[in-house]
């Protein structure tokens, strides 16, 4: 990432700091240039001549010092901007009187906003305002007062160095900006790159000692079991979200009697959207699968609690129905405008009107546990069950919905 910084520095800041180099060239020339066709009016041309003379050395003798902000050093700056200041100075003792008077140029000329350009750049618009100040205390000493067309000059260069400093500055701003963005882009495939792999080889085979260690049974048992909870870890510690503590259906149980601490430890403690992933990896354990997008699910505070708190109802309601043995897989999927979670478990399935019996009776388990809460968010849920082949609850609820604070508040008074 060094490099790629270094290349967005150069796309920006090296056209304005050659175009620095090859103002003060031109400069120097104009300058040199409106001697040559006025000396004869100067009072003592021998004394402009030896400063043109230091001007047409020093110029292209510090170029290499104007071709990038490292080599423009402050002591640098500090004796180009002492150069222009001279050459001010001395205008009165070289130059006519008449010539002054009549509004006639300094002997730098504009060759001096090149040295306070040179400021803007190395050190943005505060620097410029400083030697901008500096340039036009030296034109009101040397034109004796504040003449009108001193005046304009003056503030043209204040105001110009100004502004180039101030965009030099948000330039690096951006730059800086967009750095930190490729970084971030860059670690996010690397991250990527390392997930598919880890897919594609750990994480299979820790699935496939677990399902040979329950078919062989005895130590096997044990083994395939713990192969199956570092599976979850695994999975979920490269997805991103909390890694659950190895435990059983109680420890599971416990994680999901409390949505709020899950939340607390999945999101932002403020009322901020937070990854829906790290609120359902506590439930995950080695009966209970859990497959995400293997990005963020982001979801508002409130909606992914009560959507994580209505799939711990229905993985009670497997535990409870089936058996604290029972297999059971969450689903999640990511839409444009919804989060899909799915639960499935592999036991008999539910008869035909036992829900409706069940609620007649005052249980109300999935009624209000589950259909409860996801219609407060403006979501369904639809239990789909054939006898023999298990029970699917499918949980949708929509990124947006109006009712999210009356939503948030039912979830804290739980």
């Amino acid at each position: 990432m060094p490099g790629r910084g270094k290349v967005m520095r150069m796309s920006v800041e090296q056209p304005m700091w050659r175009a620095l180099a090859g103002y003060r060239v031109l400069a120097m020339v104009y300058a040199v240039g409106l001697f040559a066709t006025a000396h004869e009016e100067f009072r003592r041309p021998w004394l402009a001549v030896a400063y043109f003379a230091l001007l047409v050395v020093w110029t292209p003798a510090t170029l290499s010092r104007v071709a990038n902000a490292a080599a423009c050093t402050k002591r640098f700056l500090a004796a180009d901007l002492t150069v222009a200041l001279a050459g001010i100075l001395l205008t009165p003792v070289a130059d006519a009187p008449e010539r002054i008077a009549a509004g006639g140029p300094t002997l730098p000329s504009i060759w001096t906003a090149g040295a306070v350009l040179a400021f803007a750049l190395k050190g943005g618009w505060r620097w410029a305002a400083l030697a901008s100040t500096l340039v036009a205390v030296a034109n009101l000493i040397e034109r004796g007062g504040p003449a009108r067309d001193t005046v304009h000059n003056v503030i043209l260069v204040w105001v110009a160095s100004i502004a180039i400093g101030y965009v030099v500055e948000v330039a690096r701003a951006s730059e800086r900006t967009l750095a930190r963005a490729l970084e971030i882009e860059a670690a996010t495939r690397e991250r990527e790159r390392l997930a598919r792999d880890i897919h594609d080889s750990v994480l299979q085979v820790l699935a496939m000692v677990q399902r040979r260690g329950a078919v062989i049974g005895g130590e096997a048992a044990e083994l395939g079991r713990m192969a199956g909870e570092q599976e979850v870890a695994l999975r979920t510690l490269v997805s991103g979200g909390l890694v659950p503590l190895p435990g059983g259906a109680e420890g599971t149980a416990g994680a999901a009697a409390d949505p709020l601490t899950a939340g607390a430890a999945g999101g932002d403690a403020a009322h901020g959207p937070v990854d829906l992933r790290a609120l359902l990896a506590p439930y995950a354990d080695a009966l209970v699968g859990l497959a995400d997008p293997g990005a963020p699910v982001p979801l508002a505070q409130a909606s992914a609690r009560e959507l994580a708190a209505a799939v711990g109802a229905a993985l009670d309601n497997v535990r409870t129905h089936v058996g604290p043995d029972a297999r059971a897989w969450i689903l999640v999927e990511d839409e444009p405008d919804e989060v899909i979670v799915t639960v499935r478990d592999d036991g008999p399935g539910i008869p035909e009107g036992r829900l409706a019996q069940a609620e007649g009776e005052g249980r109300l388990g999935v009624a209000l546990s589950i259909r409860g809460r996801l219609r407060d968010l403006g979501g369904s849920a639809e239990l789909i069950s054939v006898p023999g082949q298990g029970t699917e609850v499918e949980l949708r609820v929509p990124k947006h919905h109006s009712g999210e604070q009356d939503a948030r508040g039912k979830a804290e008074q739980r």
